[in-house]
């Protein structure tokens, strides 16, 4: 993956202690408490993927995010905060980096500091096929309800395969989260230029604004794990 405009990670990070500060809040303090069991979060395994269930969001860049978005939460009728406007992430590595587990460790560290979160997870591919018009089904009313979600995951932008109708859809969601400042956690496998290629210079243009970046490198975690597997097997 060729990535040149990608900004550094201690520049981000650095950005959102200073933030963090200025609140009162010291950045080095755990998320949450993982003695104290959050109803919240017990209550959202179920929505979460069986691979995913104990992810946790240990990226600094990610982790700050989190800590922000918490910070900046308004405080409803029981006194809990809920998801406010914010930054959105946009993770970027090669298959296998941790992209997705980064994501919904994310939104578990959210849920587990006690904030309220409405929340939805589409992959690209699932996207398209969910809104793509068919008989019997409200494409309009599903994309507007996604676009007006609280906070959205986009798993694997730029894998599905690219046409008009999908530009179209992608430039009206993230148009729409993108006017309105609504917390988006966006994956890919492709450096900016190639996914500028693949999903159109309008919506690159604001996710390079809305976003943070994330860059993940390293093998790919699967086949290490799958070798390792093979390793003791054979012993």
């Amino acid at each position: 993956m060729r990535d040149t405009d990608a900004q550094p990670i201690g520049g981000i990070a650095r950005r959102l202690t200073g933030i963090l500060k200025a609140r009162g809040i010291d950045p080095s303090t755990p998320v949450s408490d993982e003695n104290e069991p959050s109803p919240a979060l017990e209550a959202a395994q179920a929505r979460i993927p069986a691979r995913y269930q104990d992810a946790v969001a240990d990226h600094p860049v990610v982790a700050a995010w989190v800590r922000e978005v918490a910070a900046a939460g308004r405080r409803g009728p029981q006194g809990s905060p809920g998801i406010a406007q914010g930054r959105s992430l946009l993770i970027v590595g090669t298959t296998g980096t941790g992209k997705t587990h980064q994501a919904y460790g994310a939104v578990r560290s959210l849920l587990a500091a006690g904030v309220r979160l409405r929340w939805k997870a589409t992959t690209a591919a699932d996207l398209y096929a969910e809104l793509r018009p068919r008989q019997g089904s409200d494409g309009e009313r599903e994309l507007h309800d996604l676009a007006r979600c609280p906070l959205l995951i986009i798993d694997d932008l730029g894998a599905a395969k690219a046409s008009e109708w999908t530009e179209e859809i992608t430039t009206r969601l993230i148009d729409r989260r993108y006017t309105e400042m609504l917390p988006t956690l966006v994956t890919t496998n492709l450096g900016m230029a190639d996914l500028r290629a693949h999903i159109g210079d309008r919506v690159a243009s604001r996710l390079t604004e809305m976003t943070d970046k994330v860059i993940l490198d390293g093998p790919d975690r699967r086949r290490l794990i799958a070798a390792e597997r093979r390793r003791l097997a054979a012993v």
